[in-house]
């Protein structure tokens, strides 16, 4: 036994799918050997991985796995064996496909599988060898990498051609100090690898055994071969240099992550450029250097950009003076691009550019970027108006008309991104008011899970309008998300949709919007809007959204399965759900309404809540109604006033009469005024107990 070494030595591959491709193929090559009993499910599997390497270390792995018993199931002992005990031809046929020949017949295993008496063949089945597992673990770990795209290539012999994400050139395979003797993309494993391709000390590097891999590369070769030893080291490096130069660096893990993935040993370094480019907008040029220049903008201590960067360098040369101004030389017309952009972009307004969305096509059925910026304007007015109109109604629908206008800007079609962003600052340089330039941004939010919601309530009605939009529009034409097919992130829309109307606490009725926004569809052709199916879909996300907060599943059913309209109330009836939950009489309430949701289910027809006092017979069904009558209207009253803790807790006076009600009466008499009667007093009851939330969905 002795710990293993594998490492796959390529030319750079993809960074920003390094980290995902390094843990894959350790996981896999791992995973493997342990089905194989080659090592014990508890090894430590360490993962490395840099651009121009694959490697794994597990530890005690076995030279050779044990021998395993296997018991193999062979036919029914009437089939196998005829009457004078011998071997069947059909039992030497499936002897000899096993190995074995009818000599082994006397050591067959008898037992019943319950039906018959049946033969088993019990024989030991010999370990892989390290050297076979090895090559198969090495072949399926790779077979199986999430490789963005395969390369085709040719071996040295000039004819062989093999696929792999990037040329591989050397293999190590090291049990101990021994080599392993497995061959993979044309290569034979050995024990010697490459280091930095400028500053190893020797070359190649030879590693004398598994355990040495990382220290033996860090030293001789000058290369970091762990990806969170990397990853950690550039992250220090960066707030050490940061604060020598009186700011702090970007916080973005995507970044650090891709940049992790384009060095070996890491060198960061402190770049400047001149501060008149700090009149762009400073998401232009933070974005600018981290997507086209890999470099991490210095903030100050208000997060305002300064005129200095971080670079991550790969070399670390004694005067680092050439790479700092090459660095420096390569940023200067990149942000010469856009401030020209900028400057561009503000000679013409937002209004002047609308008619220019009549020609951008949103979606073939749904029509163009002018028409659904029409209809949004006026879902937003129709919202608006809903909360108070006049100014807000106002704001709200030139915040609407000019929200995709900035699509047709330089900057964004430079820079996607940036789309709202821009729009905010066109619109203030415009001139237009501070609420309706914050809601041009702001009707993006929220843009992803955890993202801030809208400032203002006009940047909410704006994203409420336009997520709406949305949704009914591809509902309509058919466009629902399926398993993990997402294309236009309409999960994401129903969520934002969600957090908006809750967190705001709006008082807009899920239903009543979703009529508001179909209407505005009318004219478009084959339009055949479910409303049912995106009700659904959107509540659902709300129970998702709700059980990842902390609610358990029966809390969320319980309120989510009454589709209550105003979405704000639901904090307030889950806390009062819970606080039910908790009472005594609780568990015999939910079981009892249970037991009338179903008995009103079989009932002919819809049970309307009435009860005739006069068709009261049994002492029970009288005190069950009288109970009703007392606690009914404080319940209504406090449901009314939002108090849903105390509508619910009002109900536990009725367990008592319920109870009684179940063991002393008959729902279903013979007499049918008796049986209607009493089905009207379970439906008053039922329309009681369930105003706030469906208590039946406590019940175990």
């Amino acid at each position: 036994m002795n710990n293993l070494l594998v490492e796959l030595f390529v030319e750079e591959l993809p960074p920003k799918a390094l980290k995902k491709l390094g843990e894959a193929f350790a996981l896999g090559l791992a995973q493997s050997l342990k089905a194989q009993g080659l090592a014990a499910a508890d090894a430590t599997v360490t993962a490395y991985a840099s651009p121009r390497r694959l490697a794994v270390h597990v530890t005690a792995v076995l030279a050779a796995a044990a021998d395993r018993p296997v018991a193999q199931k062979l036919m029914p002992v009437a089939v196998g064996l005829d009457a004078a005990g011998n071997a069947t031809p059909a039992l030497v046929k499936k002897l000899a496909a096993l190995g074995a020949d009818a000599s082994v017949v006397p050591g067959l295993r008898r037992e019943s599988d319950g039906k018959a008496e049946v033969l088993y063949y019990d024989s030991l089945v010999k370990g892989a060898t390290l050297a076979e597992g090895l090559q198969k673990a090495i072949e399926a770990a790779l077979a199986a990498l999430p490789i963005p795209k395969v390369m085709s290539y040719q071996l040295q012999d000039g004819w062989t051609s093999v696929n792999f994400v990037r040329p591989a050139h050397r293999l190590v395979a090291l049990h101990g100090a021994a080599v392993v003797p497995v061959a993979v993309l044309g290569l034979q494993a050995g024990r010697a690898t490459q280091g930095h391709r400028f500053e190893a000390v020797v070359d190649p590097v030879v590693l004398a055994d598994a355990d040495s891999y990382a220290e033996t590369l860090r030293r001789d070769g000058a290369v970091i071969a762990s990806f969170a030893e990397r990853r950690a080291e550039i992250a220090r490096q960066l707030e050490a240099a940061a604060a020598k130069a009186g700011g702090r660096p970007i916080e973005d893990d995507a970044l650090l992550d891709e940049v992790t993935a384009l060095v070996e040993r890491p060198n960061v370094l402190i770049g400047q450029f001149e501060a008149e480019f700090l009149a762009v907008p400073q998401e232009c040029l933070i974005l600018t250097m981290k997507a086209n220049q890999k470099y991490f903008p210095l903030l100050d201590a208000a997060g305002k950009l300064t005129n200095q960067f971080l670079v991550v360098s790969n070399i670390s040369p004694a005067d680092p003076g050439a790479v700092i101004g090459g660095n420096e030389r390569v940023v200067r017309p990149r942000l010469a691009d856009a401030k020209f952009f900028f400057d561009q972009d503000r000679k013409k307004s937002l209004t002047d550019r609308l008619p220019g969305l009549a020609k951008v096509v949103y979606h073939n059925k749904l029509g163009t970027q002018g028409e659904r910026v029409e209809r949004v304007a006026a879902i937003a007015r129709a919202i608006a108006d809903s909360l108070g109109g006049g100014e807000l109604t106002r704001q709200a629908d030139q915040a609407a008309l000019l929200a995709k206008a900035d699509l047709l800007t330089d900057m964004v079609g430079e820079f996607p991104e940036l789309q709202g962003i821009m729009g905010r600052y066109y619109a203030q340089h415009d001139g237009l008011d501070v609420e309706v330039a914050d809601a041009i941004e702001d009707h993006y939010k929220p843009r992803f899970a955890g993202d801030s919601l809208p400032r203002g309530r006009v940047g909410t009605v704006v994203a409420l309008a336009d997520k709406l939009e949305t949704l009914v529009g591809l509902f309509g034409i058919g466009q629902v998300p399926t398993g993990d097919r997402d294309p236009f992130a309409l999960r994401r829309h129903a969520l934002g949709v969600i957090r908006m109307l809750s967190e705001g606490d709006l008082d807009l009725p899920i239903g009543r919007l979703l009529d508001g926004v179909s209407a505005q569809f009318t004219r478009i052709a084959g339009f055949s809007l479910d409303i049912n199916a995106l009700t659904d879909f959107i509540y659902d996300r709300l129970a998702g959204s709700l059980k990842d907060q902390g609610y358990t599943a029966q809390e969320v059913d319980a309120v989510v399965s009454q589709r209550p309209q105003r979405l704000g109330d639901i904090p307030k009836r889950l806390a009062a759900v819970r606080a039910f939950a908790a009472l005594p009489e609780a568990a015999a309430l939910a079981a009892a309404n249970k037991r009338v949701g179903n008995i009103l289910k079989k009932a002919d027809g819809t049970v309307a809540p009435r009860v005739d006092a006069a068709l009261l017979k049994e002492a029970a069904e009288i005190a069950l109604n009288t109970s009703l009558a007392s606690v009914k209207p404080s319940a209504d009253a406090a449901f009314l006033k939002g108090d849903y803790t105390a509508s619910l807790q009002s109900l536990a006076a009725l367990k008592a009469p319920v109870d009684a009600f179940f063991d002393d009466v008959m729902v279903n008499a013979d007499d049918p005024a008796l049986k209607a009667n009493r089905l009207g007093l379970l439906a008053t009851l039922h329309e009681a107990m369930n105003r706030v939330a469906d208590i039946s969905k406590l019940s175990a």
